[in-house]
């Protein structure tokens, strides 16, 4: 595929695809201005997460950037006049690492968790997120305990990698070969049986943890929605443990629920609340939710409600079962194998990238569905976000990618690349459970 005409306008033509991918018309006009997406992924900060530490940072010749901005830009079309003054959706891939201090480190990620690992016939990308993720290392490898990633990284070095995958998913790991990844759909949507009366301001329940989930609904807020962040109390949001200011940032103006769903009282509140709600997001795989006694596909077709559901790599089996986190979700997609062919090496790209896209595409597509009437059921993936803006106007062969990689590192000048930057918080989130008893009462059912 030819480079197209007007790179300036890529952000443009993103939101434009993404809005009729969704069904609805593209707006004669976008609050965008034109900009080169090298330009614009230099300037998001998303460049200086590229790259060696000790070297200078690393243009990625994906539209990543443009694509955040042509996401939002696509919701500010949907949204009440003026949701969004002054927010670029690029801004937002870099926040965390702004507030966290992150900065790039080639083939281990900018939060530390994942890293590019040597295979005897490849690179994986594995990704700790969790402590309890070095538990499971012995019975992955069949191995001793692992003590450190320099033992763990000459071990892998001696396996193959399609063994390594099945073995990990199957302990629930968060697992990526480095690959070229086929383009695919970013969502899939199943209609249900009914719709529902339109509220000025829907009900957003948010069952989400982390990034992705939390950064849709925050960007549903602010198009006006009224959103509940629950919580289980025997397991926060673990965001909850990071610094404040990036958890008040994605959740300040949520009320706050805390429930035992291990208990019957916890789990019939949780169904009431379902059921009250206009839009329900959750990030958990599909028979975790199932073990409550909810089953998202029943409640579209009962309620009638707009259920978005973000997964590592979809709803079906057996994807529906393997974990993926943001930064092994970019390898996953091809990113690092693409940072290879135009560098010569392999790096991360950004910091945890496919996160704050899927927040921003789901959004998007919550919005848009209700705005419709609701009664769906909307499918989206972690990796399936990022092929799609890896995808976007790409350029077919190797040779053809390192053309463009050339001409876009043309474009930028040494005052382009710019440091993460974050927003500061409106206010404190809400403390863990400080709104339940008045949500409760307030969503019940005689309301």
């Amino acid at each position: 595929m030819p480079e197209p005409a007007a790179p300036e306008l890529t952000a443009h033509r993103y939101a434009a695809q993404l809005l009729r991918d969704l069904g609805a018309a593209p707006p004669t006009s976008l609050d965008l201005q034109p900009e080169h997406p090298a330009v614009t992924q230099a300037r998001s900060g998303l460049m200086a997460l590229t790259g060696e530490a000790q070297h200078l940072p690393l243009l990625c010749p994906a539209p990543l950037a443009a694509c955040a901005d042509g996401a939002l830009a696509a919701l500010a079309s949907l949204a009440p006049t003026g949701s969004f003054a002054g927010q670029r959706g690029s801004a937002l891939l870099t926040e965390r690492a702004a507030v966290f201090a992150h900065g790039r480190n080639g083939r281990q990620s900018a939060g530390g968790s994942c890293r590019l690992l040597d295979t005897v016939d490849g690179r994986v990308a594995l990704n700790l997120a969790r402590v309890e993720d070095w538990d499971l290392l012995p019975a992955w490898l069949e191995t001793e305990p692992v003590a450190d990633w320099d033992v763990l990284a000459a071990v892998v070095r001696g396996r193959e990698t399609q063994d390594l995958l099945e073995r990990g998913r199957l302990l629930g790991l968060a697992l990526a070969q480095e690959c070229w990844a086929e383009p695919a759909p970013w969502f899939t949507r199943t209609a249900g049986r009914s719709q529902r009366t339109l509220r000025a301001a829907p009900r957003v329940l948010d069952l989400s943890s982390l990034w992705a989930g939390p950064l849709c609904s925050h960007l549903l807020q602010r198009c006006g929605a009224d959103v509940v962040k629950l919580e289980s109390t025997r397991r926060p949001d673990g965001a909850r443990q990071g610094p404040a200011a990036f958890f008040d940032l994605l959740n300040a103006g949520k009320r706050s629920v805390a429930l035992d769903f291990a208990t019957a009282e916890g789990r019939t509140q949780l169904r009431m609340l379902i059921e009250q709600a206009d839009i329900v997001i959750e990030a958990s795989r599909p028979r975790a939710l199932r073990q409550l006694g909810i089953v998202a596909e029943q409640c579209v077709d009962d309620y009638g409600l707009t259920w978005i559901s973000l997964t590592g790599y979809g709803r079906a089996e057996p994807q529906a079962q393997w974990i993926a986190y943001g930064d092994d979700a970019g390898v996953a997609a091809g990113l690092s194998q693409l940072m290879k062919a135009v560098t010569g090496t392999s790096v991360m790209v950004g910091d945890a990238i496919a996160d704050p896209l899927t927040g921003l595409h789901a959004a998007l597509a919550a919005w848009s569905a209700h705005r419709a009437g609701g009664g769906q059921l909307i499918s989206i993936a972690l990796v399936d976000v990022v092929r799609q803006c890896l995808g976007f106007e790409a350029p077919v062969e190797d040779r053809a990618w390192m053309h463009r990689y050339q001409t876009w590192c043309a474009q930028l000048g040494p005052q382009d690349v710019r440091a993460p930057q974050a927003r500061l918080p409106a206010a404190a989130a809400a403390a863990l459970g400080a709104d339940t008893a008045a949500v409760i009462a307030d969503w019940g059912p005689t309301c």
